[in-house]
């Protein structure tokens, strides 16, 4: 039995100098499959050379490709990013491509309707195929949690509530955090007012918020843990905070450690990605055991 399922997209970054296979959900996944988690990915790619480098890559990391499914019309999923002098990332997402199309079919049903956790984010929804098949999938969902991942203009307020809603657990970063509460009427309050209000508002279990090098703050159990997090020296962001969920949820979700200790991990966990290349750095235990806290 999978312990998690991830639904969305498959693609490739484009950086000037090279390509690294990505996607918020499959990064999760990947991360997840490290830390030992029987994890499997719902996507959907093309039939190109990307599609061809994307089905060896799991196949050598040992993510299971059955229920990527296979399209004729549209290519593989790509981004162009671009990282300012801080390491931050901006991207260019193409449109439409293969993850745009992801089919609803028994298989993926099944799978989703059998496993402990469903994580699912934002972006996929651009398109009403895969939004589709996402909110028909929620609906065999034991235990969902929503990734928030807003890109412009490929989201809308009306959308994000609805998922924010239909969701057990929300992570979203700081940022995204004051856009959706500001539309709610929240401005110029502390997060936790903020996270009060989502909590308000959703009916969700859990909140989790990002908040870069400020570490992470976890609304868990009527009650607030925070980390303030750790100092690294940043070589890019891509992927930290899909790394930073997947740690959560094997610490807090799989293993059952207490919120403090999860969210801990968690944050060592995002700030190593963050200190390395790519969204699927190898982050190694002692690593993580030898982080010093920030100041």
């Amino acid at each position: 039995m999978n312990n998690v399922v991830c639904f969305g997209e498959i693609l490739w970054d484009v950086f000037p100098t090279h390509k690294v296979i990505g996607g918020a959900p499959l990064n999760v996944a990947l991360r997840l499959n490290t830390f030992g988690v029987h994890t499997s990915i719902i996507s959907r790619l093309g039939t190109d050379a990307y599609a061809k480098r994307a089905l060896d890559y799991l196949q050598q990391v040992n993510l299971s490709e059955r229920y990527v499914q296979k399209d004729t019309a549209y290519p593989t999923g790509y981004v162009s990013v671009l990282l300012d002098d801080k390491g931050s990332a901006s991207y260019e997402i193409y449109k439409p491509v293969a993850w745009d199309f992801i089919a609803l079919d028994e298989a993926n049903r099944i799978l989703v309707s059998e496993t402990d956790i469903f994580i699912f984010g934002s972006l996929v929804c651009r398109n009403e195929v895969s939004r589709q098949t996402l909110f028909k999938l929620l609906e065999q969902a034991k235990f969902s949690v929503f990734d928030v991942n807003l890109r412009k203009p490929d989201y809308t307020f009306e959308l994000l509530l609805d998922l924010m809603q239909k969701a057990n657990v929300i992570k979203l970063n700081d940022d995204e955090l004051q856009e959706i509460t500001s539309r709610l009427g929240i401005k110029n309050s502390t997060i936790k007012v903020q996270v009060e209000t989502l909590l308000r508002q959703t009916g969700a279990q859990s909140v989790c918020v990002t908040r870069g090098s400020q570490g992470a703050l976890l609304y868990w159990e009527n009650r607030f843990y925070e980390n303030t997090g750790y100092q690294v020296t940043v070589k890019d962001t891509v992927g930290a905070g899909d790394s930073f969920l997947a740690a959560l949820i094997f610490k807090l979700f799989i293993r059952k450690e207490s919120p403090d200790t999860s969210l801990d991990f968690a944050c060592r966990v995002g700030a190593l990605v963050a200190s390395k290349e790519g969204a699927n750095a190898t982050v190694h235990d002692w690593e993580i055991m030898e982080l010093t806290k920030s100041s």
